[in-house]
């Protein structure tokens, strides 16, 4: 049994379910995303929280999946000034919803003074709820995107055992695994970090504080990442314990940290 602690269900197709539940994936986490385009109010992301909520948790139920979501004011539309401040201005009113298990994902993009405002607006709400973090790191200046996520989340004195610093690749993972956060890495086809690298990673620095996802969105993207990776450990000698650890153990731990989370 798999655990994908960050998928964008809302870009995929009812078939990916059928397969995800057939590959052994039961729970899945899905955080806020850039719509793919600027968005035109901050309505629209209220909107698009709704159907998290609602429609898509609906949706997985019909194939027996457990879909719980994070919320929040993405890096992206953090450069929006307007639309960032009203819709923090309801947020704090959504995070008790039940379903949702964090705050995320947010962190930089461009790494803006504006990103740097809104991340740490959405971390210090998260810090005051007691509520998990998906932080997003950015695609761009990597390792100094995530020194300077990292800085912050000390300086704010959050509770880095609520955190997850995601996307993480060969450049990073140390940095992030030096700090007391979870260190998600996420599985492409093609781009971020494949099944090999993944486990690669794995045998150097071990099982523990890491996190396996697909953040499978509407690029090219696989949402059978997490259950393939689990194929390429097995390859490589991992045990079974190990890989129940890191899949399964691991965010189901993490995410009973969240109220609103039912532990399997």
């Amino acid at each position: 049994m798999f655990i994908d602690p960050h998928i964008h269900m809302y870009s995929r197709t009812t078939d990916d379910y059928e397969k995800m539940i057939l590959s052994g994936i039961k729970t899945v986490i899905e955080p806020s995303f850039w719509l793919g385009q600027a968005r035109t109010s901050s309505q629209t992301l209220i909107d698009y929280w709704d159907y998290l909520i609602n429609f898509e948790r609906t949706r997985a139920k019909e194939f027996g999946m457990n879909h719980y979501c994070a919320i929040s004011v993405n890096p992206k539309e953090a450069n929006n000034s307007q639309l960032a401040s009203e819709s923090l201005n309801v947020m704090s009113d959504y995070l008790s919803k039940e379903g949702i298990v964090a705050v995320g994902e947010i962190g930089f993009d461009m790494i803006t003074k504006e990103e740097e405002k809104v991340f740490t607006q959405q971390l210090m709400m998260a810090e005051e709820l007691k509520m998990p973090v998906i932080i997003h790191t950015p695609h761009l200046n990597k390792v100094e995107g995530t020194k300077k996520t990292l800085d912050i989340i000390k300086n704010c004195n959050a509770t880095e055992s609520r955190i997850i610093m995601d996307h993480n690749t060969e450049e990073t993972i140390e940095l992030s695994l030096s700090y007391d956060v979870m260190a998600g890495i996420t599985v492409y086809p093609h781009t971020k970090v494949s099944p090999i690298r993944a486990v690669n990673m794995l045998k150097k620095y071990g099982t523990d504080k890491i996190l396996i996802n697909s953040s499978a969105d509407w690029g090219i993207s696989d949402p059978l990442s997490v259950p393939k990776t689990a194929i390429q450990m097995e390859k490589d000698g991992f045990s079974k314990t190990e890989i129940d650890k890191l899949l399964f153990h691991n965010p189901n731990n993490f995410f009973k940290q969240s109220k609103n989370y039912i532990p399997l």
